[in-house]
């Protein structure tokens, strides 16, 4: 079963920088530990705010990515794909889930990692999300950041 995250920022953060610095390095951690992972965004807008940052978030170096609008990805595959459609087969290992709704297709992964921003509305959507999965019997944990 799905083991769902969630990354608690500090009340008072700048909602859009503070979001895309945390999933950076979230997605750093997570190829650190071997997994693949699909970016979740809601628009074209916050692809493009994390498709930045991955290439900048490691001095000297860069967390390699590629946008996803759907259909087969050349080898060799990138570690990251970031998008708003149901992703491939190839990445199902972890989702970040940068959207404000539970994507239909989050059970597809092992792991599910929320980001829950540091404004009222975020976090009102987040709680939304909380009680999604925990009404169906996800395995839940929290982490103050």
């Amino acid at each position: 079963m799905t083991r769902i995250d969630f990354y608690i920022l500090p009340e008072g953060a700048a909602p859009a920088g503070t979001q895309v610095l945390t999933a950076c390095k979230l997605c750093d951690k997570a190829i650190a530990a071997g997994h693949r992972i699909y970016a979740n965004v809601p628009d074209a807008a916050v692809a493009e705010d994390l498709d930045v940052a991955l290439w900048t978030v490691r001095q000297g170096g860069f967390i390699a990515h590629e946008r996803y609008a759907g259909g087969s990805l050349a080898e060799p595959l990138p570690t990251v794909l970031i998008g708003h459609v149901e992703p491939p087969d190839s990445h199902h290992g972890v989702m970040l889930n940068l959207g404000l709704e539970v994507p239909d297709f989050f059970s597809r992964f092992e792991r599910v990692l929320e980001i829950v921003a540091p404004d009222a509305q975020g976090r009102a959507k987040s709680r939304e999300r909380y009680r999604y999965y925990r009404d169906r019997g996800y395995e839940l944990a929290t982490h103050n950041l």
